[in-house]
């Protein structure tokens, strides 16, 4: 046999490049596509869009690109670095089994954590099952009438519930009651959110605090439960409580832990209105704090102003139930500065991960879970006061609090030197949290640390295992849970895993086809920027663990931060916000903070283009600005007569312009640099939106063309997956006098834990964790270190030209509503379908609903144009996929013509009958004006590899008012 020529040694140490794996086009691809577009090169074509004022002046600083094999190494390396010691903190964190079947086939399944949100219903039908699963769960956990699909986290969740229950009550006043034995990162990130909207909260930090605050005037009342102190207060005063607040027509507001709740009386049953938690006990790891998916409950007169997503049960076509998103006039993006909320992303990956955790244990397991827990911290309670520590007694599911007074930090750090984290509480007190994970050896453990020396330490086999647990009888709850079939069928894994499959197998995501969504950047989540997530050494680390203990993250940290400086031309990054929607809200605390400092507190003015993300405008008024929207001209730019029109009659009192670019209207717009000076010069800040940064990285950067401030979304840019709607992470890069104005971390600092900032900053925290969603930093570390500055600039070229491709291609078929003078567009398109309707009928919705049965999903629908289309197909995706979906548009194209003249009805054709499922095409007796074959394989390759639709097009107005968000009832499921 002859050997193949030999390779030059360059070709061989490059053989584990990573740049070919994640750009979908080879060379010879991206010459074709020039040569369609009309550009003499990738550079030539980049050149005549960018423009030349605000080309990058350098290139950026970052590694030489490694290997998937090297830079997974290195991070091994980094990981190797945090120490895990067995985690008694608790505090909202705690130890979880993730079932093998669960992290498998879901948490390491790109089928589920590369999906979208669900807006498009009829594809999504597996996930948004799982989330209706997660609503009934906490639902029927809380004793609550209604739940959302999840939210960011416990503190921010709590923040909502606040801003809700003020929106939503009679009473008059602006008073907020906390607990002062909350969680402290909630009752920190309360304060945080409560002070831009002039809410003052009031912290009772003891009984008679307490009691003297439920007899004044408020508007609400938080309390945690059971407290972070492990007391479960007594049911009847906590009813006592709810009774005088509603008698003042103020709200309560329960924080829970869920696992709890399977044995204590939950919220509902004694007076709770809104009730807000963590899902994370059940089965995703602390990962230094997220992602987890937070959760929040509440009675049923509160529930269309419930912030986050929320699904609900509608009807297809054929009468069938089917899942949809619920109320979504509700969306930021529709109601804009109205919105009740910001939030763009919940934590949809961990909200399933917790829902399948429940489905899988059903609800005998789960209370065998918590019984364990309970049951292991009486044991512990009983060994520690035979060894006569200074326990407090009280009643406690899975937290003993110890009053070690001057002897706490003594003891804190023994417990470290035997391989144990322990929380000082309040400086003269220790807290022991108990969880699933716990063993007998660790109860041991625990005793060793607090007998004295020479003094015998018990033995767990020494008591009895049938020790009550530390919840007195009236304490216990005594109403049933999870009762629908789904919660008490799958629990062998057989059965589990095809579930699991059989829901995945309902939807489409990015290992099916490409996800043309504009906007949203559905690029590569590459497998080997995913390894590292559930690696021990991130995954098992506690947030509120001591410094000294996460180096790895420290140094992960400081890394990603500075790479990102280096891509977007800042002098500072925060990674604590934990979605797209709380870096923004971050970044406008931060303008906002600083005008104060200033003396200029009375700058309140926000400037927002009227085409922008819907998110802007809601973050503006969260910070307690003032929305006042500047005009876009006929091509979508900003009209910058009317922004200085603007700037000047609002001179005074001008803080900031929040702006995307490129624009929301995928083109760059060629006055940005005069736009930012016109707003600097009367005294304002730029708020660059980063949503649309992979048109920009290595290109050009926000910090040097005069933006200030910036959010980025690494779960579109820097390649960390959407996980079905959630989780994000949204940092906050700002220039230099910005940076003592990022968000800081109170709690972390007094705990000593890791924070990327010092606590004396001016703005609070703004996430619970100190690095918000950590666990899937790595993800964007790894992206960035294999691509390296030269890849990552191709990167963007890469998603230049696709989106250009496909504009070209399209442009005697549907034209692209905005482009520069010379024709090009950015990185997306938008393509206009609204001149079809007067001919056809068909609006932009036919046309996606349509593509479903070509085996695609939809790009972004009427947004941020109505009856448009906006394509972004990144750079991940090759010429035969591009070329697959401009082939299925032009087909659609083609089909359109046939109503137009005449050949088909206008209210029946194959779009205003998509998608066509499976059943539908099966009847005897075949109606339809076209034929069968049309319906089913509009396309020759759909014979060999066909996606069938679950369901018909899904009823959103029936749905809507006939409200119903929890697990449908088996006998109507057919």
């Amino acid at each position: 046999m002859q050997m193949p020529d030999a390779l030059p040694l360059a070709a061989l140490e490059n053989a584990g490049e990573f740049l070919p794996r994640h750009i979908g086009p080879t060379a010879a691809e991206e010459a074709h596509m020039l040569s369609v577009i009309g550009a003499a090169s990738r550079r030539a074509l980049v050149d005549s869009i960018v423009p030349p004022s605000i080309v990058r002046r350098s290139p950026m600083r970052l590694p030489a690109p490694a290997t998937e094999a090297a830079a997974l190494a290195e991070l091994k390396a980094i990981a190797g670095r945090n120490r895990i010691l067995k985690s008694f903190i608790g505090q909202g964190y705690y130890g979880t089994h993730t079932p093998g079947v669960i992290l498998r086939n879901v948490l390491e399944n790109p089928a589920w954590y590369t999906a979208y949100t669900p807006y498009q219903a009829e594809i999504s039908q597996g996930r948004m099952e799982a989330l209706i699963n997660f609503q009934t769960m906490v639902t029927d956990l809380t004793g609550m009438d209604i739940a959302n699909a999840s939210m960011l986290d416990e503190a921010t969740a709590a923040a909502e519930a606040m801003t809700l229950a003020r929106r939503s009550v009679k009473a008059a006043s602006n008073r907020f009651i906390v607990a002062g034995d909350a969680h402290p990162q909630t009752i920190e990130v309360i304060q945080t959110r409560a002070e831009p909207l002039g809410i003052e909260v009031v912290l009772a930090n003891s009984r008679e605090a307490w009691d003297a605050a439920v007899e004044s005037e408020y508007f609400a009342l938080l309390v945690q439960y059971p407290a972070t102190s492990g007391r479960i207060d007594d049911v009847q005063s906590l009813r006592a409580a709810a009774e005088k607040a509603h008698a003042r027509n103020a709200a309560v507001i329960a924080c829970a832990d869920l696992l709890a709740l399977a044995l204590i009386v939950p919220p509902g049953e004694w007076g709770a209105d809104i009730v807000v938690g963590t899902t994370q006990r059940f089965g995703m790891p602390m990962g230094a704090g997220g992602p987890h998916a937070g959760y929040m409950a509440c009675r049923d007169g509160f529930k269309r102003s419930l912030p986050g997503r929320l699904v609900g049960v509608s009807v297809d076509v054929h009468g069938q139930p089917a899942y949809r998103l619920a109320l979504q006039t509700r969306e930021q993006h529709i109601r804009r500065e109205k919105a009740t909320s910001n939030i763009c992303t919940a934590q949809v990956l961990p909200a399933v991960v917790a829902s399948m955790y429940a489905v899988y244990h059903g609800p005998k397991g789960l209370a065998r879970i918590a019984r364990r827990v309970a049951t292991y911290t009486a044991i512990l309670a009983q060994g520690l006061k035979s060894l006569g520590a200074p326990l407090r007694e009280q009643p406690s599911f899975d937290t003993l609090c110890l009053h070690t007074g001057d002897a706490t930090r003594k003891i804190a750090d023994r417990a470290v030197s035997l391989g144990a984290n322990l929380r000082t509480y309040r400086d003269e007190y220790l807290c022991i949290s108990l969880d699933e994970t716990t063993t007998r050896a660790d109860v041991e453990l625990l005793w060793k640390v607090f007998a004295a020396d020479g003094q015998p330490v018990p033995a767990f086999a020494d008591y009895d295992m049938g020790v009550d647990p530390l919840i007195p009888q009236a304490l216990r709850r005594a109403s049933s849970f999870l009762t629908h079939p789904v919660f008490n069928t799958h629990h062998s894994e057989t059965a589990m895993l095809r579930y699991i499959r059989q829901l995945s197998d309902k939807d489409l995501a990015l290992d099916r086809t490409m996800i043309p969504l504009g906007s949203c950047t559905m690029k590569l989540n590459a497998t080997s920027e995913m390894i590292p997530i559930t690696w021990p050494e991130f995954a098992q680390v506690h947030p509120f663990a001591p410094a000294d203990q996460q180096e790895g993250y420290r140094l992960l940290d400081e890394q990603l931060r500075r790479w990102l400086c280096e891509a977007t031309g800042y002098a500072g990054v925060s990674l604590q916000p934990n979605a797209g929607s709380q870096g923004e809200y971050a970044g406008l605390l931060a303008i906002r903070a600083w005008h104060a400092a200033q003396g200029n507190a009375h700058r309140d003015v926000c400037l927002i283009p009227s085409s922008a993300h819907g998110t802007n405008p809601a973050s503006a008024q969260m910070v307690g600005m003032r929305v006042v929207v500047v005009q876009c001209d006929e091509n979508g730019n900003v009209d910058m007569d009317d922004l200085k029109l603007q700037c000047e009659k609002h001179s005074e009192r001008l803080s900031c312009i929040m702006i995307t670019y490129p624009s929301t209207h995928g083109v760059f717009e060629t006055r940005v640099k005069e736009l930012c000076e016109l707003v600097h010069a009367h005294g304002g800040r730029v708020y660059v939106d980063g949503a649309n940064m992979n048109a920009l990285v290595g290109v050009a950067a926000p910090g040097e063309f005069g933006g200030d401030v910036s959010h980025l979304n690494l779960h579109k840019t820097f390649c960390i997956p959407h996980g079905g709607g959630g989780p994000g992470v949204g940092p906050v890069c700002v220039v230099e006098d910005l940076v003592p104005y990022l968000p800081g971390h109170g709690t972390a600092a007094a705990m000593g834990a890791l924070a990327d900032a010092p606590a004396s900053r001016a703005v609070g925290a703004v996430s619970a964790a100190p690095l918000g969603n950590a666990a899937v930093l790595p993800i964007s570390w790894m992206y960035i270190r294999m691509m390296g500055g030269e890849g990552l600039t191709a990167a963007t070229e890469l998603a230049i030209l696709n989106a250009n491709y496909v504009s070209a291609r399209l442009a005697g078929h549907y034209p692209t509503l905005y482009a520069s003078d010379n024709g090009r567009v950015a990185h997306e398109c938008i393509l206009d379908l609204r001149p079809l309707k007067e001919g056809s009928g068909v609006v932009a919705e036919d046309v996606a609903k349509r593509l479903i049965d070509y085996g695609f999903h939809a790009p972004t629908l009427s947004f941020p144009v109505p009856n448009t289309l906006m394509v972004e197909p990144t750079e991940s995706e090759n010429l035969a996929e591009l070329d697959r979906f401009v082939d299925a548009m032009i087909a659609i194209r083609a089909e359109i013509q046939q109503i137009e003249d005449g050949h088909w009805p206008r209210d029946d054709n194959p779009l205003k009958n998509a998608p066509h499922t499976a059943e539908s095409l099966l009847v005897a007796e075949w109606t339809r004006p076209y034929p069968r074959e049309v319906a089913a394989y509009p396309v020759p390759g759909l014979r060999r590899n066909k996606y069938w639709s679950p369901v018909g097009r899904v009823d959103n107005v029936y749905g809507d008012r006939n409200l119903f968000c929890s697990c449908v009832p088996m006998d109507e499921l057919g």
